[in-house]
């Protein structure tokens, strides 16, 4: 059965916009999950950035303390954000790349570059009961550099294909056909 996840992240940019800094304001994320919630999402993801963006840290712990369903935090393997998993201990992690001049998360995580640090958090993560996903590109050797950290699932980056929608997208299509594959060869062994 399919299961309807709903990220609130933008909810938190509005009241940012508007209310920076104070502490309080509206529209309230946490609100924006519990009615997700009661219309049937089974679950609700936040992006706690570094930079504190949209999503503040007041909002995921109301989230762990008030959602009935499960809990997925976005967030850099830095260790802050990760110190901060540890004690929230959300039923997954989403672990993404981060540069403070994007709108939004722009590519994936350079898992090949930094294989031992994610090998390392996921370790973490695991051993205190939460789950680990990493947000890549969809590239064979990402994917095979994902198993080899031991997560439990990866998020591909749509955004090239979503770009060349109107253009190549067959062949950017038959790109995550091929990566599709390389994952299913890797998890069915």
């Amino acid at each position: 059965m399919l299961k309807l996840g709903v990220n609130i992240d933008h909810v938190a940019t509005l009241r940012e916009a508007r209310y920076r800094g104070r502490g309080f304001g509206e529209p309230d994320p946490v609100a924006a999950a519990l009615v997700c919630e009661a219309t049937g999402a089974h679950g609700i993801t936040a992006h706690l950035r570094e930079d504190r963006r949209h999503i503040q840290d007041r909002d995921v712990w109301a989230l762990r303390e008030k959602i009935k369903t499960r809990l997925n935090l976005e967030m850099a393997n830095v260790p802050e954000i990760v110190a901060i998993a540890l004690k929230l201990k959300p039923e997954i992690v989403c672990i993404v790349p981060e540069r403070r001049l994007e709108v939004t998360t722009e590519g994936g995580l350079d898992v090949v570059a930094a294989e031992k640090s994610l090998a390392e958090t996921r370790k973490k993560m695991n051993d205190a009961g939460i789950e680990v996903s990493l947000f890549i590109a969809p590239d064979e050797r990402q994917i095979e550099a994902s198993a080899h950290t031991g997560s439990q699932f990866i998020e591909l980056h749509t955004g090239q294909f979503a770009e060349l929608f109107y253009s190549s997208s067959q062949r950017e299509l038959a790109h995550f056909e091929k990566d599709g594959e390389s994952q299913s060869r890797l998890t069915s062994a």
